[in-house]
């Protein structure tokens, strides 16, 4: 059956006759044969090396000039390089990008374009919010009828051959182009380009630091056309295990780092089933070597749970978006916020911007996950002294060498200051904010963020009156409950709120300066 990964979100029909996909002309079998060496993600002091490199290949008729696209900004590569796949290649970076930023690569969809995908799915907003170049892979109907990415071809999707290597020679062209961090090269994609981005992190975890799958499939799910549709549209009854070793052995002899993996999945999508969206999860917490549990829960904009599943040291390694309600598509925000993205359209979903949170969860807005590329050390200590109804107050420790820090608010940089004491001005009552704080050297670089914390404004009305929703341990953070022998217990009345953990959630309203009952389904 042909992968249609994007007809509307209905019963799947019965199996048709397949359209050949290999109309395209042989890829140079030099290039797909071999297996290529396993190469390390490469030393950011390459950066000049390779920017050299590409300089002279222009002259050598290597790298075309770049063509204007339909999209404004995006513009085509004409030549990067091998290109065994019979894919285009088009790129966007912000002005004066300066070298050593982060590199994202985003695959469309089936039926879509480069220039859809980025007119809609908001990365060009973070792109140039937080500086980094975009690349947008494009396949065609010479490749496959639907305009699909070859998720389910080993012949197109493995190391070292077709679409997949196609992929990485874009990647390599542009981090010589830019002189892009080659630590800090991403990937995502939407349903078959969700497929192929799962099967680039496994082929390629020595170049993707971090991937997002958003409605799409395990990597390796498929090795044929006609086992794609199960794939889609049921289970494949695999172990973690199992869908682990898919991972392990499309590099074989590779162990690790593993890439950092965020997956969306909307629970009515009857295109690519739910079930992708836990087996997805099932693969890469395995390829970790960590537990399918939840280390943590959120609820997010969108009637979307967040379920974290931490490294050893307590990072994030693996975040599963599941979105209530949501069929088929990216999910978007249309909107002017910070935390919102993107536009409407067929198979572009308006429930949460996955975009901003997936770069969030990639460390691209400097306050989280990977952090700046400054040479200081996370600020420790990091404290909320005081809130007010518009306001929130924070001290941390100092760093040695520190010309300045900055500080964050829900991942956007709020302020800076040249001590060790911020206070956040502006806010609105009875509101949580989370905080985290990075060291600036000399260069003007922030380094990795600080642990985050939370504070939350007072309610309003003579400080009394104001309802917050939240887990028992966020509940505690916020200095609105305490905790004892592993329960948690709201300040002024005492009342048991249960064990002091993220799974319990409660509404506490405020009865005084600071003073709190538990106020389930009354607020």
């Amino acid at each position: 059956m042909e992968p249609t990964m994007h007809l509307p979100a209905t019963p799947p029909t019965p199996p048709v006759t397949p359209v050949p996909p290999d109309e395209a002309p042989p890829p140079d079998t030099a290039t797909t044969t071999a297996a290529p060496a396993r190469r390390s993600r490469r030393h950011p002091a390459l950066a000049a090396l390779l920017s050299v490199l590409a300089l002279l290949a222009a002259g050598l008729g290597v790298v075309a000039s770049a063509a204007p696209a339909s999209a404004a900004g995006l513009t085509q590569v004409t030549s990067f390089g091998s290109n065994p796949g019979n894919l285009a290649m088009y790129e966007y970076a912000p002005a004066n990008l300066p070298a050593g930023a982060p590199l994202v690569v985003a695959l469309h969809g089936c039926t879509q374009s480069a220039g859809d995908y980025f007119t809609h799915s908001g990365w060009q907003k973070y792109a140039d919010l937080w500086g980094f170049a975009l690349v947008f892979p494009q396949t065609s109907a010479t490749n496959n009828s639907l305009s699909c990415f070859s998720w389910f071809d080993s012949a197109k999707d493995t190391r070292g051959k077709g679409e997949a290597a196609s992929v990485v020679s874009m990647v390599d062209a542009a981090a010589s182009q830019y002189g892009s961090d080659t630590h800090r090269v991403f990937v995502t994609g939407l349903s078959a380009g969700g497929g192929m981005t799962a099967d680039l992190l496994a082929d390629y975890p020595d170049v993707f630091a971090g991937g997002a799958v958003d409605s799409g499939l395990p990597a390796q799910c498929a090795t044929t056309q006609t086992a794609a549709s199960q794939c889609q549209y049921g289970s494949m009854n695999l172990t973690p295990a199992q869908w682990g070793d898919k991972v392990r052995s499309s590099d074989a002899g590779y162990s690790g780092p593993w890439p950092r993996v965020a997956i969306w999945q909307g629970t009515s999508d009857t295109t690519v089933q739910p079930v992708n969206g836990t087996e997805l999860r099932d693969q890469w917490t395995n390829a970790w070597g960590i537990s399918q549990s939840a280390s943590s829960t959120q609820s997010l904009p969108g009637s979307t749970t967040l379920s974290i599943y931490n490294d050893p040291q307590g990072n994030p390694a693996v975040e599963l978006y599941q979105i209530s309600g949501m069929s088929h598509g990216l999910a978007v925000d249309p909107g002017s916020g910070t935390e919102q993205c993107g536009s409407t359209g067929s198979y572009y979903l308006a429930t949460i911007c996955s975009s901003y949170y997936t770069a969030r969860f990639w460390g691209l807005d400097g306050s989280g996950g990977g952090g700046g590329t400054g040479t200081l050390p996370a600020p420790t200590g990091l404290a909320v002294t005081g809130t007010t109804g518009t306001s929130a107050s924070l001290s941390w420790t100092a760093v040695g060498g520190a010309a300045s820090y900055t500080v964050y608010r829900n991942g956007t940089a709020a302020g800076s200051a040249t001590g060790t004491t911020f206070t956040d001005t502006g806010l609105t009552a009875g509101t949580s904010y989370t905080y985290t704080v990075a060291a600036v050297d000399s260069s003007g670089t922030p380094g990795p963020a600080s642990a985050a914390v939370t504070a939350t404004t007072t309610g309003g009305g003579g400080g009394s009156g104001g309802c917050f929703t939240d887990n028992n341990y966020n509940q505690v953070a916020a200095g609105r409950a305490h905790q004892s022998g592993g329960y948690a217990y709201a300040d002024g009345s005492d009342q048991n709120m249960g064990l002091w953990n993220v799974f319990i959630v409660h509404t506490l309203k405020q009865t005084g300066s600071d003073s709190y009952v538990i106020a389930d389904g009354t607020c």
